[in-house]
């Protein structure tokens, strides 16, 4: 999983509570299963595609400005911009931190979370986009503020709001047939991208390891049957206080110069509130035994194109 722009898709929390208690009340008596229609749900289509750059904003210091420029390819819409902080799993998942408060086994990940939402200002918090058009978001980090050194995070997000017409009319629940249900699910579509406020110096450190290569069934894209693929499964560790944000690149022994390498992992980061992350990555084919394959971490971020670490390996 890479660190681009990760998005949301779910249905409003109160419709989905109301989804949920219907069914189960159905399901719980048949009598009453037997005495109403098949209940009908009415899912639309998103309302908006939305495109968002940069992916990431670093600032080096209080007192920084960007811009964020977001391009609305669907329909028109609403689109509510917030901060929200957020934190990243062991596996790469990154989840609200409010969810994580409700989970004791991710409080240690929770307290090295240094949240910048306090020091961050964002303009407009709502947006009104046109079919076809964008708008740019003015970020700011606070000028002065009393903190330690370290880095600070936050993540901006960009929610579609559900149309205003997006519920039941009275006339729509009036023409329904007596005992009949109908109930409408409103999907909610948000994008989110990291802002980092950096205080003091700065330690990007990595490392690599317990790097493996096996063969697993895998589907190529979900859909089709499984086919025998080799899959480099690694560590990416996270040495210095900093946050860690680049490529991984695989190379073998017929991927070397100007060709293609044998897998690649683009805009992979690991956050502070975690010091390693788990990756898994395809090979585009099953290396020969004892064949040395080459891992390279390369920095996107203070130093890019910079190798941050590098490990090899023989091929089962």
């Amino acid at each position: 999983m890479n660190d681009r722009p990760h998005v949301k898709l779910s249905p409003t929390g109160k419709t989905r509570v109301g989804v949920v208690a219907l069914l189960a009340m159905i399901s719980s008596s048949s009598a009453y299963a037997q005495a109403v229609a098949a209940p009908q749900i009415a899912i639309p289509a998103l309302a908006s595609n939305l495109s968002i750059n940069p992916k990431r904003i670093t600032f080096a210091g209080l007192g920084k400005a960007a811009t964020i420029s977001v391009y609305n390819q669907g329909a028109a819409g609403r689109f509510d911009v917030e901060l929200v902080d957020r934190i990243m799993l062991p596996d790469g998942q990154i989840i609200s931190a409010s969810d994580a408060a409700s989970k004791p086994e991710l409080k240690a990940e929770l307290d090295r979370l240094k949240s910048a939402r306090t020091l961050i200002v964002t303009t407009p918090r709502r947006l009104q986009l046109a079919a076809s058009s964008g708008q740019v978001i003015r970020v700011r980090a606070a000028a002065t503020a009393d903190i330690a050194p370290g880095e600070y995070r936050t993540h901006l997000t960009v929610t579609g709001l559900p149309p205003a017409d997006a519920g039941l009319t009275a006339d729509d629940a009036a023409a329904k047939a007596p005992g009949q249900l109908s109930f409408r699910i409103n999907s909610v579509l948000g994008i989110s991208i990291p802002v980092i406020i950096r205080v003091g110096p700065i330690d990007v450190r990595a490392g690599i390891e317990h790097a493996t290569v096996a063969v697993e069934s895998v589907s190529p894209d979900g859909r089709a049957a499984p086919v025998p693929t080799a899959i480099l499964s690694l560590e990416l560790v996270r040495q210095g206080p900093n946050s860690l944000f680049g490529d991984l690149e695989i190379r073998g022994a017929k991927e070397g110069g100007s060709q293609p390498p044998l897998g690649i992992v683009r805009s992979i980061g690991v956050y502070p509130e975690i010091e390693r992350r788990f990756v898994k990555i395809p090979l585009r084919r099953i290396p020969a035994a004892g064949e040395r394959i080459d891992i390279q971490f390369r920095d996107d971020d203070i130093h890019p194109g910079a190798v941050l670490a590098k490990v090899s390996l023989s091929a089962p």
